[in-house]
C-alpha cells in the first residue's frame, strides 16, 4: 500500500483558511500566514501544502 503525497495547492494570497476539505476528511477551519523566506506553509491537521505565486500575489501581508 502506497501513501499518496499531501495536496498541494498555488495561492495568490499571504494568509490562507484550510479545513481539510468535505465531510470526515474536513479539520477545524484554521488560518495559515505564508513566511516571505519559504514561500509556503503546510496545515498542521492535513499537511496540505500551500504555496505562494510571488509573481501574481496580493501584497495583503
Amino acid at each position: 500500500m502506497t501513501i499518496a503525497a499531501p495536496e498541494t495547492q498555488v495561492v495568490t494570497t499571504w494568509k490562507v483558511a484550510c479545513d481539510g476539505g468535505e465531510g470526515a476528511l474536513g479539520h477545524p477551519r484554521v488560518w495559515l500566514s505564508i513566511p516571505q523566506d519559504t514561500g509556503f506553509v503546510e496545515c498542521g491537521y492535513c499537511d496540505k501544502r500551500y504555496v505562494i505565486d510571488r509573481e501574481h500575489a496580493h501584497d495583503d501581508h
